[in-house]
């Protein structure tokens, strides 16, 4: 590593804090709305972009700091047209982040952790373990570096619409970091986002849950996958520390009939949680709470004893949802051919 990459990144800064990088330089405070708005909104690469900063306070700003901003070391495209990036970082593998273009919308599912602590059985991730969590400016390279590449007939690439934290790692064991990136995607200095663009995945960690919940606007979803505790158990030790009764509970305090999304993943395996009985299990413990279930189908990963349910399955665990009044999709798998679906993230280099 050379001297210039030990260097603190500008990119992951809140606007007090670039003033204060500003200020440190003998710069007028103004200066640090500036480098917001070169790094966030017109995504500079090289300081020499910022040509409304003189060329000392420039030169100053270089030897003090890097903007940060990382390309990926490796792309894999899939045959529908999703595309996973791999991220280099400074501890252990890397991370990966995933563009997902559907018509007029573009998602980036982004990662938080190198690895993770959760430990789900049906995870790859998990099965990695933990290894660091990423910084802010590691989040915020994510979304800022991807190059995205054009839907399958389609000669235009689509820009971001929609930001999922649901890559590598839990956002909530990583809450400081994540709500950085939060801060910078939403704030009229940074991307100026609607919160409403932006989806956080949990396994329902508290009391981190709560300050998502009380802290910001974004969207939650809870990785529930059974409503039968010790099966649960089984399959995410987390739900030892953070039970998913708890977890109701505390949704149960918050109003998600506005503009504000409640989601509930559900990963269907043949012949453990894909019957009648979990269906109804299922509709009672989120009955009266306002929100949709997305059914996920399962992706195989290695040394995992567990499969894919028919799409007979899965119609029938939607219909039944539907027809006790909730909202219940079964979401499109993407990304499959390259390891890119959801629970496949594994940092292959």
């Amino acid at each position: 590593m050379d001297l210039k990459e030990q260097l603190p990144p500008l990119i992951g800064m809140n606007l007090e804090e670039l003033q204060g990088v500003a200020l440190s330089g003998k710069m007028p405070k103004f200066v640090g709305k500036q480098l917001a708005e070169w790094l966030y909104d017109k995504k500079v690469t090289e300081f020499d972009e910022m040509v409304n900063i003189s060329k000392k306070n420039r030169a100053w700003l270089a030897e003090n700091y890097r903007i940060g901003r990382e390309r990926p070391v490796k792309s894999s495209v899939s045959a529908d047209g999703t595309v996973k990036y791999l991220f280099a970082t400074r501890k252990g593998p890397g991370v990966e982040a995933v563009y997902i273009p559907d018509r007029d919308r573009a998602t980036l599912c982004v990662s938080s952790q190198v690895g993770c602590k959760m430990n789900c059985y049906f995870c790859a991730t998990g099965k990695l373990g933990f290894k660091a969590n990423l910084t802010a400016a590691e989040i915020v390279n994510q979304f800022l570096s991807i190059p995205p590449a054009p839907e399958p007939g389609r000669k235009e690439m689509n820009p971001l619409t929609n930001i999922v934290f649901m890559g590598m790692g839990e956002p909530l064991d990583n809450f400081a970091a994540v709500r950085r990136a939060i801060e910078i995607l939403t704030s009229p200095w940074g991307l100026a986002w609607s919160p409403k663009r932006i989806t956080v995945s949990t396994v329902g960690k508290m009391p981190e849950l709560k300050d998502l919940l009380d802290k910001t606007q974004v969207h939650v979803a809870v990785s529930l996958h059974t409503a039968d505790s010790g099966e649960r158990q089984a399959m995410m030790p987390a739900q030892k520390a953070f039970p998913i009764s708890s977890v109701i509970k505390l949704l149960q305090g918050y109003d998600f009939s506005h503009q504000r999304r409640l989601i509930f993943e559900y990963i269907m395996w043949r012949g453990v949680n894909d019957d009648i009985r979990h269906a109804e299990m299922l509709a009672k413990m989120v009955e009266g709470l306002n929100c949709r279930v997305n059914l996920i189908r399962f992706h195989a990963i290695p040394g995992v004893d567990l499969h894919p349910c028919s799409e007979e399955r899965m119609l029938m665990f939607r219909n039944f949802l539907n027809s006790k009044g909730i909202t219940a999709t079964i979401r499109a798998s993407r990304g499959e051919d390259i390891d890119g679906a959801c629970g496949m993230l594994a940092a292959k280099s």
